[in-house]
């Protein structure tokens, strides 16, 4: 007796992909809507204050529990996608030891637990969802913020409009404008990427990008403006490449020349890159303040103050005090992700923040050429690289990006094939 043969690619022990339930997909579309914080406005006001509030602290629960019940789904996946972050696992550890010689160790107990969570929130949802599913709940997240802001900006503009700061320009649901424009500017890269990765959904998908983007323009921030515009040349960026190999060898030399040219231009020109931006040259008042955090950092260089201890410390002696001396002003946080990490965690954290983020840009990097989800990894990490630069976005918990940064960086690791063998 003969047989047929088999089908190229075809393997009677692989075992076939599974969709994930419409339930799971509810349970991670409302967790990530938790985390945007783009309900604190409407329901709390200008005022609302996360580190003095135990109501919006608690707000936060139910996304840790809709985490967990990810995590229960797929137990052995999340066990799986964990291992292969040993950086992030470190990083974990040292911000839990930090606790030992917090100025405020209460303070750095509470949020070390929160940023523990937000952090198994981004690996649930590696663990749980393929690229293209990845992408679809991410579609699915910023398609209800895009409307739910048009919505507040038009018809209730005493919450979706600034008045006294920056008058006319649009907020949304966040407290200040550059919220809006820059999670818009990611919201424009993601649903791109998202129509790129589920063809049928482009015609869903691809004109809510276009309205994100004219959240972006509403906002009048010229920082979101510029993520924006470097998110899609990433984007582009990938789509050429993986269009073939001779598409991909002129498009990285193409891309190579264009980033060498970039820096040259920041460097013999940065007065005129800061007045295209509408900044100064202190980038409104951010050098202060890591000039003034360094001094900080050279009193405690290996251990820092304690994880987020720093900047609600009221003692009136702390290194907040100094930093308020030093700056003329009370910052909210460093405006730099890697001051950041150095003056809250030490140089033991930096290390292993850095060792992380070095993991996923160079899997980032290798996915470009060999992986279809790099069109949604590759343009996030891209702008968020450069926001990392003046704001603080890595490791803080309870935060919207940091949840997609970890998903994107564990899923890197991850991939679909690993998924579908497990």
């Amino acid at each position: 007796m003969t047989y047929a043969p088999a089908p190229v690619g075809w393997s009677a022990a692989r075992p076939q992909a599974v969709s994930p339930s419409l339930l799971t997909v509810i349970a991670a579309v409302v967790m990530l809507l938790i985390y945007s914080a783009g309900w604190q406005l409407p329901l709390f006001g200008e005022k609302a204050d996360e580190s003095a509030s135990g109501l919006l602290r608690v707000a936060f629960l139910p996304a840790y529990g809709l985490a967990f019940l990810l995590i229960m789904g797929r137990p052995w996946n999340m066990i799986r996608v964990t291992v292969r972050q040993p950086f992030l696992i470190l990083l974990m550890g040292v911000i839990a030891a930090s606790i030992y010689w917090s100025i405020q160790p209460d303070v750095s107990i509470r949020r070390g637990f929160a940023v523990g969570c937000t952090t198994l929130s981004g690996l649930a949802l590696a663990a749980r969802f393929r690229w293209a599913e990845l992408a679809r709940v991410y579609a699915i997240v910023f398609c209800i913020l895009i409307v739910a802001s048009y919505v507040v900006c038009l018809a209730v503009p005493s919450i979706g409009v600034m008045t006294e700061l920056f008058p006319g320009a649009w907020r949304g649901l966040w407290m200040e404008k550059n919220s809006l424009g820059g999670l818009m500017a990611l919201g424009v890269c993601i649903l791109g990427a998202t129509a790129l990765l589920n063809p049928s959904t482009a015609k869903l998908f691809l004109p809510f990008a276009f309205l994100a983007l004219g959240l972006v323009l509403m906002s009048q921030s010229k920082t979101a403006l510029a993520s924006l515009m470097l998110g899609l040349m990433a984007l582009g960026f990938v789509w050429i490449v993986q269009r073939g190999p001779a598409y991909g060898a002129a498009a990285t030399w193409a891309g190579v020349t264009g980033a060498l040219l970039l820096g040259m231009f920041l460097l013999l020109a940065s007065d005129v890159f800061f007045s295209i931006l509408g900044k100064d040259a202190t980038l409104t008042g951010r050098t202060e303040i890591w000039t003034a955090a360094m001094r900080q950092i050279e009193q405690r260089p290996w251990q820092g103050y304690g994880y987020a201890a720093v900047w609600s410390d009221k003692s009136g002696w702390g290194p907040l005090a100094w930093i308020v001396n030093d700056a003329k002003f009370i910052p909210q946080h460093a405006h730099n992700s890697w001051i950041e990490q150095w003056i809250g965690i030490g140089l033991f954290g930096l290390g292993a923040w850095g060792l992380f983020y070095l993991q996923t840009m160079s899997l980032a990097l290798v996915s470009v050429y060999r992986e279809r989800g790099a069109m949604l990894a590759f343009p996030f990490l891209v702008v968020f690289t450069l926001v990392s630069l003046t704001e603080s976005i890595a490791v803080v918990y309870n935060d919207f990006r940091w949840v997609l940064f970890v998903s994107l960086a564990a899923k890197l690791a991850f991939s679909d094939r690993a998924q579908d063998d497990a």
